[in-house]
């Protein structure tokens, strides 16, 4: 398990277990966390789940794909540290990552 922060859109912020080998996604979905709405369910085709790493967690996750950048590439407010959650694999290092949940995922 590690604890992820969700800062959230109205300002807020929520920390949570979530499971190593489950998404970013995952975690904020399971506890109804506003603002990732994960229209596709974390199969990569939507863009409804886009966070911003912090700087220093950006290398704990695997590269983006192609298709994950195509779908970044369109999005209002994207910044250089834009990931969809879906494609954030929580792993044993990732324990105390901050994501900020913009408030364009709806």
């Amino acid at each position: 398990m590690s604890k992820i922060t969700y800062m959230l859109p109205d300002g807020s912020e929520s920390t949570i277990d979530v499971p190593t080998g489950q998404s970013i996604m995952d975690g904020s979905v399971r506890h109804n966390l506003p603002g990732i709405i994960a229209e596709c369910g974390g199969s990569c085709s939507c863009a409804t789940c886009h966070v911003i790493l912090d700087e220093d967690s950006t290398g704990l996750f695997d590269e983006a794909t192609d298709e994950e950048r195509d779908l970044l590439e369109y999005l209002e407010g994207v910044q250089s540290h834009s990931r969809l959650s879906c494609q954030l694999i929580v792993n044993g290092q990732c324990d105390g990552v901050r994501v900020v949940v913009p408030d364009t995922n709806g």
